[in-house]
């Protein structure tokens, strides 16, 4: 069996190494390694910049290592600083204890809880929040400094609107992670997007200071367009992984409309297709360049909807596309009153959030309906829309949607 750290490296997951050659030789020595990941359930479904992290748990499963899951109960009472500018809204118990049970679910597309190497789930909650405040300040805090904190990213850009004492201690609550975890499961590896570097850091280097020497860090690129934004952001706000807030049909279209440039990037690190396959389809060019796309909606949908949902989304986008297979799959709406205006209905389907900006749509020729473009803001619907029992809302080339009536 090839050594983990070669296949991520391979398929361009590898961003940062906290001991490079010391892991190499690890990993070759070691053909079982327990490792974690941590997600914090600050909503109760994972998103897209879950996908990659769960993504490298599954290849290491894969390839013969121990995946555990911590879900930070704790930690997400605090919430993590990193990328924000606000402190994050903290959460009940309640709140949170919902959310693990809902993220457990989608964890299991990526990863098996069964057999040799079987995956665990474990909460943070259950050793966080019973903590002695003055020990843990004793025995942890007393080996942290503030000074090297206050460099890391995570800390410096919040420097200059406030950080509080709350949120400093979120570094050492996730450093504590990885001791618990060494000690309870024998953990050895923390992994991570590259926004993770410094906690990850933090952990690494506590382990090491109690006097081990095998804990080690590892982070993943993070999923950005061209201009090096985050991928999986939508108008109506993140692309989530449940169906009930992104329709499985709203996720294929996202994959097959990514730009060109991503195409290689997105089959790589979020399919398991053979990297020989990847390159195959990543030298396409111009036109053929979009059957690499399809195929990439197709995996990636297929892998967190299911085959079924991925045929039927993969339908309904030829059916707009090239005329070929059923809309009976598109997004659609049933309107109570069939005669609404068509600013009413552009902000009923999510297409625009509020009248205005739909108004500004069609005043921008943005809208059409059944392929005619309308540029009358007062324009109400009427029977001669709804010819074929339904009628087809289209927002520039790629945002359609069905109205039912």
């Amino acid at each position: 069996m090839k050594n983990v750290l070669d296949v991520l490296k391979e398929r361009g997951y590898i961003e940062q190494m906290t001991h490079p050659e010391e892991m190499k030789k690890f990993f070759d020595e070691n053909k079982s390694v327990p490792f974690y990941i941590g997600i914090d359930p600050t909503a109760d479904s994972l998103h897209v910049g879950h996908f990659v992290s769960l993504m490298v748990a599954s290849h290491m499963q894969k390839n013969g290592h121990k995946p555990i899951i911590l879900v930070g109960g704790g930690t997400a009472s605090i919430g993590d600083p990193s990328g924000k500018t606000d402190m994050r809204k903290m959460l009940t118990r309640e709140e949170i204890d919902n959310n693990v049970a809902c993220i457990k679910k989608q964890v299991e597309k990526f990863v098996s809880f069964e057999g040799e190497n079987a995956a665990i789930i474990v909460n943070n909650a259950d050793w966080l929040l019973d903590l002695n405040f003055i020990n843990f300040m004793r025995e942890i805090g007393s080996l942290f400094s503030v000074n090297k904190m206050l460099a890391a990213e995570c800390y410096k850009q919040r420097m200059e609107k406030g950080l509080t004492f709350f949120e400093l201690g979120y570094m050492l609550m996730q450093s504590y992670d990885f001791l618990h975890l060494y000690n309870t499961y024998g953990c050895k590896l923390e992994i991570g997007g590259n926004d993770q570097w410094s906690n990850i850091i933090g952990g690494v280097e506590l382990i090491r200071k109690i006097g081990k020497s095998d804990s080690f860090g590892l982070t993943f690129k993070l999923l950005t367009t061209k201009e090096g934004k985050k991928m999986g952001k939508t108008e109506k706000g993140a692309l989530w992984l449940d169906s009930s807030k992104v329709s499985p049909y709203e996720f294929y279209q996202y994959w097959r409309n990514i730009e060109d440039e991503s195409v290689e990037t997105v089959l790589s690190l979020l399919t398991f297709m053979p990297m020989e396959k990847v390159k195959e389809l990543c030298s396409y060019k111009d036109e053929r360049i979009n059957e690499a796309k399809k195929i990439a909606a197709f995996e990636i949908t297929k892998l967190i909807h299911g085959e079924e949902e991925a045929k039927k989304a993969e339908e309904a986008s030829n059916a707009l596309f090239t005329g070929n297979g059923s809309i009976e799959n598109m997004p659609s709406t049933k309107l109570d009153d069939p005669y609404t205006s068509l600013v009413d209905i552009i902000v009923l389907t999510n297409i625009a959030p509020s009248k205005g900006q739909a108004r500004k749509l069609i005043e921008q020729g943005g809208i059409s309906l059944n392929d005619t473009k309308i540029s009358d803001i007062n324009y109400v619907l009427s029977d001669k829309d709804y010819s074929e029992g339904y009628a087809i809302l289209k927002k520039g080339k790629k945002v359609f949607h069905k109205l039912k009536i």
